[in-house]
């Protein structure tokens, strides 16, 4: 049996949608959402929302490589929001909803700027794609009330029509 476990870390607008969109992937075995690729120790929710504290809304994603590779995580991140908008998704507006994605090996780098490559060539979408691609530093978990918030709500989405 395999035990390894392996993480990514994705910013794709509100953790909340992003987070339930991936714990529905075969494979991932958990995810948290919080705040990283910013300068404050431990922020709070209402501390990034003011966009001084540089972080993004991310959500850690642990899967097992035996039965999901990080490509695959990868193809669901581009999948998942507008990675040409800079500083925003839809309605949120701000730096904590930049589109990034948090590498923790030479691997996972390679594999990013291998898949942002191919999508800006595909012509999939006539914009740069403005997703940021960072070294991962430290990881904040949000407040508990965000984690598997949709789940607790019974939604599958945050969009509404």
């Amino acid at each position: 049996m395999n035990d390894r476990r392996e993480t990514a870390i994705f910013g794709a607008g509100c953790f909340w949608g992003v987070e339930e969109a991936f714990r529905r992937i075969e494979g991932v075995v958990d995810t948290t959402v919080g705040y990283a690729g910013g300068h404050t120790a431990n922020p709070s929710y209402r501390e990034v929302c003011t966009g001084r504290t540089g972080h993004a809304e991310v959500v850690r994603v642990v899967f097992d490589p035996a039965r999901v590779g990080y490509r695959e995580l990868l193809e669901a991140f581009w999948s998942l929001h507008d990675p040409t908008q800079v500083n925003r998704q839809g309605p949120d507006v701000g730096s904590q909803y930049r589109s990034l994605i948090l590498v923790g090996s030479a691997e996972q780098k390679a594999a990013a700027v291998e898949s942002r490559t191919a999508l800006e060539a595909s012509g999939q979408f006539p914009e740069r794609i403005a997703t940021e691609i960072e070294e991962a530093g430290p990881f904040w978990t949000a407040e508990e009330y965000h984690q598997r918030y949709l789940e607790k709500r019974g939604l599958w989405s945050c969009h509404t029509r």
